[in-house]
C-alpha cells in the first residue's frame, strides 16, 4: 500500500471515529447544548474568518495593470525583437571561395 493510501484510510478513520464520539456526546450526554453552541461557534468564525481573509486580500493587493497597457509593452517588444533580427539578417555575410 502506498503512503497516499495509508493516510487515506488514517484519515477516514479518524472521521468516522469523530463522528461517532460527537453523536455520542450530542444525544447521550448532558453536554449536548454545550456542542451544538461551539459546533455553531466554530462553524460561523470559519466562514467569517475566511470571508474576512478575502477582503483583507483584496484590499491590500494592488490593481493589476490596464489591459491597454500590457498591449503596448508587448508590442514594444515585439518591434525590438523585429529590428534585431533585421539587424541580424543584414549584417556582414562571410563568403567562402
Amino acid at each position: 500500500m502506498s503512503r497516499d493510501q495509508v493516510i487515506g484510510w488514517g484519515l477516514l478513520a479518524v472521521s468516522v471515529i469523530v463522528v461517532l464520539i460527537y453523536a455520542y456526546i450530542l444525544f447521550f450526554t448532558p453536554y449536548s447544548g454545550l456542542l451544538m453552541q461551539l459546533t455553531l461557534l466554530i462553524a460561523v468564525a470559519g466562514v467569517f474568518g475566511v470571508l474576512g481573509w478575502i477582503g483583507y486580500t483584496l484590499a491590500t493587493t494592488p490593481p493589476p495593470k490596464p489591459i491597454e497597457e500590457i498591449e503596448k509593452e508587448i508590442e514594444e517588444e515585439l518591434k525590438k525583437l523585429e529590428e534585431e533580427t533585421k539587424k541580424e539578417s543584414s549584417g556582414p555575410q562571410s563568403q567562402s571561395n
